[in-house]
């Protein structure tokens, strides 16, 4: 449970227009929800982990601006490519980059930009946007705007809830 704490993502069996909404919504309150649980840390608790081996709040923040600047790339590639073949990277790999020990505060006000630009372009969206569809590299499936939607309100979701663990855990490696 530690490691889903608000459950494995599913994808959504019907993409409909209120189902979009509420997912947008989702992402555009992310960042505000990740900046008032994260605004008081100290550098001790930046270093709290949800569960042993897991990342810590400093390695989940500025995991979450990565991902999500990923995604809103391919956002772009999808509306004005035909199903393109997206870049995947190796979030792992990322995790040890020396840039994750940066201030968070770098990251959170990333990820404020990011999910106004974000936001921006999803509500300017028509439905048959959403229908749009890119290839994920290592799957080889075809994923569609609307699934990617709710995929992205989920990952946000759930990352807030490791920090929010995180802090009630107190564990750290």
């Amino acid at each position: 449970m530690k490691q889903y704490p608000i459950g494995k993502f599913k994808i959504p069996k019907m993409v409909d227009h209120n189902s979009i909404k509420s997912w947008i919504k989702e992402i555009e309150e992310q960042p505000k929800k990740l900046k008032y649980i994260c605004n008081k840390l100290s550098e001790s608790e930046l270093n709290y982990q949800y569960r042993t081996g897991g990342w810590n709040i400093r390695q989940v923040i500025h995991h979450l601006a990565d991902s999500h600047i990923n995604s809103y790339v391919r956002y772009k590639w999808t509306l004005t490519e035909e199903t393109p073949l997206i870049k995947a990277y190796d979030e792992v790999s990322w995790a040890t980059l020396p840039d994750y020990e940066a201030p968070v505060d770098i990251s959170l006000a990333l990820l404020e930009a990011l999910h106004r630009r974000w936001t921006l372009l999803l509500h300017r969206m028509v439905p048959s946007d959403f229908e749009r569809k890119f290839i994920h590299p290592e799957t080889n499936n075809q994923i569609s705007l609307g699934s990617l939607t709710s995929m992205y309100a989920w990952h946000g979701n759930h990352h807030i809830a490791h920090v929010e663990l995180a802090l009630e855990e107190k564990i750290v490696e």
